[in-house]
Parts: C-alpha cells; structure tokens; sequence
C-alpha cells in the first residue's frame, strides 16, 4: 500500500518494521513518533546523518552523549550498523552518514515521561556541571518549589505517584514537538544566566527548601556528580529520590 504524504502529519498504518532513507532535517520529530506509535513495532533501520546517529548511540562518559541520547535509550535499544561516506553518493552531499537499529523497549519503563523530561531537561542544561551545583540555581529552585507546594496544597497522598505511573505513547509523543531542545548543540560555552542562590533568599524561605534538595541529592550521593556521566539506571534512581521526597518535575 502507498500512502502519499507527509510523514510527520500522516497517521501511520500498522507496521512491524521500518526501513527508511530520511531527509535529515526531520530525523528528531520522526524517531519519536515512530517511538510513540501504537502497536509498538519490531524494530527500525534508518539512515541518519552521523553526527545525529552519533548522539543516539553514546553512551555515559561520551562527549556527544546528551538530553537525546538519554530520552531516546530510556524507550529503545540503540544500535549503529555501519557509516556511509559522503563519498557513496553523487553528487556527495557535506555530511557522512550511519546506519541505525531502533528496536523500541517492550514494556516501557514505568515513568512518567513528563517528569523524567523535566528532570533530564534540567540535568543536561549544563552537562558538565555538577548536580550540586545545577540544583542550587535560583530558577530550578524557584521551579521545584512551586511544584512541591502545589502537590502539598493538593494534598497528593500518593508517594512517588507519577513516578508509578506507565509512559503513555501521548508522553513519548510529547517529544516529537522539542527538535529545538534535543538540537545537535554540544557545547557549555554559553553564559549561564542562572543564578545560584544566594543568602540573601533567606529572606525569602528559600534556604530551607534549598537544604531539602541538596539533602536529597547526598542521599544518592549525587551532589558531585555529573550528567555527561550518569547511565539511565542512574536517572531513574535520581527520580525516585524526588519524587519520594515530594519533588516533581511537572
């Protein structure tokens, strides 16, 4: 059957696997909704440019692992085939090229995608900066704080209550809008406008829920750690911690 259309607005059919030569530009918002569909597929094979195919596959420690690697490993096994030299085409496009297996994860972890995105989101706005050092911002402090005395306001008895629940394909599908986030930029050079809260918050009753978030981060002894380092079993033990302790991310 040939359905004619775009891609990325089109409803897929069902499928079981997925063989694809795709332009590059649209490389993020396809791998996750291709991850999001329903049923979940076998397995896919597409050709990625390589720098992008670099990112899916690195693992902690690596210089191109970042927010993408991370998101796009928690829902599937990740595997490079081979690369494809500009060289085998004519005319030779500006970029190489690699070959990528996606096989999405049966069943998906049982995390909310909404509050691992946020927690990941705030991890990798400085990959190489300490944990420590990321949470005591003013602005994740700020937003964290509003997010705890919303559930308390609410009264939310369920210990880690998002953390408990199943990734929906609408959470997975949620990423398929954040190309500009999961972007190919790997550099920390940026000025970092964050602040680091300062005495002068104490005034504000800061201090106290500042000293909750480092305390939690030294429970799992990750104060001193950082992202680029972290594997996903790390993240989602990071996760429970906040959100047993009451913290979310959304």
């Amino acid at each position: 059957q040939v359905i004619q259309g775009d891609v990325l607005k089109c409803d897929l059919p069902y499928f079981d696997i997925c063989v694809a030569n795709i332009p590059y530009q649209i490389s993020s918002p396809l791998t996750f909704k291709l991850l999001s569909h329903r049923p979940i597929f076998r397995c896919a094979v597409i050709m990625f440019q390589r720098e992008f195919a670099m990112r899916l596959v690195a693992q902690p420690g690596d210089t191109l692992y970042c927010r993408l690697s991370v998101n796009v490993q928690l829902l599937s096994r990740v595997s490079h085939l081979l690369k494809v030299g500009r060289n085998n085409f004519r005319p030779p496009p500006k970029v190489d090229s690699s070959v990528v297996r996606i096989e999405p994860r049966k069943p998906l972890p049982p995390v909310s995608f909404k509050e691992w995105d946020g927690l990941v989101r705030i991890c990798f706005n400085r990959k190489n900066k300490t944990l420590g050092s990321l949470f005591k911002q003013k602005r994740v402090l700020e937003l964290l704080e509003k997010n705890y005395k919303t559930m308390q306001s609410l009264q939310l008895a369920q210990d880690s209550g998002t953390g408990e629940e199943k990734m929906s394909p609408y959470d997975v599908a949620l990423l398929a809008n954040m190309v500009e986030d999961l972007s190919m930029e790997t550099s920390d050079e940026k000025e970092d406008d964050d602040m680091e809260m300062d005495d002068a918050d104490a005034a504000d009753g800061r201090t106290s829920f500042k000293e909750k978030i480092m305390g939690i981060l030294q429970q799992g002894d990750f104060a001193e750690k950082r992202s680029s380092k972290l594997s996903q079993v790390d993240f989602l033990y990071l996760l429970s911690l906040f959100n047993k302790a009451g913290i979310h991310f959304s």
